[in-house]
């Protein structure tokens, strides 16, 4: 427990840095894969922008990325974030990786959560002449706004559970103090103390996500 007490100025830098990671990387990560969503929506065969190929394309695409494991996709982008950010190691890195690989998962959230929009409701806004792209924005997305919220609530919990690896490419936060000072050090009451905070952190999100949630569905 004095340990623990010792540690805690770098307990609480690692919980900024945790915030500070999944923040960027979910307003980064969120607003790619809200454009990318919208547009395997809106090309979905009887859609609003239906077309075939470009679908098919953004369907592969999604589905190459998604589903592979952050830790081997994270030294796969490696020279990718070189690239783009300049480095391939710390903080920054691991937030241009994370709002890469949040960005498809999140398409099919967004993607999926539009599709809860009945047609119907569709068709008799296209029937009184409103323009697609208008009713994409007034009332597709006002529509699913409720399980969007409770989507994105749901890839916050994700990201912190992804940022755990941050240690792997030199980065921060709650993952990289628990197995530095708890795991490694043989200190089980630093990395309780680790996990405690990301349970604090989770339930906090998701108390706020869902009352946002109720209050969008009450519109």
């Amino acid at each position: 427990m004095d340990d623990l007490i010792r540690l805690l100025p770098q307990l609480w830098e690692a919980t900024y840095e945790t915030l500070f990671i999944v923040g960027l990387s979910l307003l980064f990560g969120g607003v790619g894969g809200l454009v990318l969503g919208m547009a395997l929506y809106v090309t979905r065969a009887g859609n609003l922008y239906a077309h075939r190929v470009v679908s098919a394309v953004l369907n592969v695409l999604v589905n190459i990325f998604r589903p592979i494991p952050f830790i081997i996709f994270l030294a796969a982008a490696q020279p990718l974030a070189r690239l783009v950010v300049g480095t391939g190691i710390g903080n920054t890195a691991i937030i241009f990786t994370l709002s890469l690989a949040a960005a498809f998962g999140i398409s099919r959230i967004v993607e999926q959560n539009l599709l809860t929009v009945q047609p119907g409701v569709i068709e008799a806004a296209r029937s009184m002449g409103a323009g697609r792209m208008r009713i994409l924005a007034t009332l597709v997305v006002p529509e699913a706004l409720g399980p969007l919220i409770l989507g994105y609530t749901f890839v916050f919990v994700a990201l912190v559970d992804m940022s755990a690896v941050a240690g792997y490419v030199g980065g921060g936060g709650l993952g990289t103090f628990a197995i530095q000072y708890g795991y490694r050090q043989f200190e089980p009451a630093v990395t309780w103390a680790a996990v405690l905070v990301i349970i604090l952190l989770v339930q906090l999100v998701q108390l706020v996500g869902n009352r946002l949630a109720r209050t969008a569905l009450r519109r």
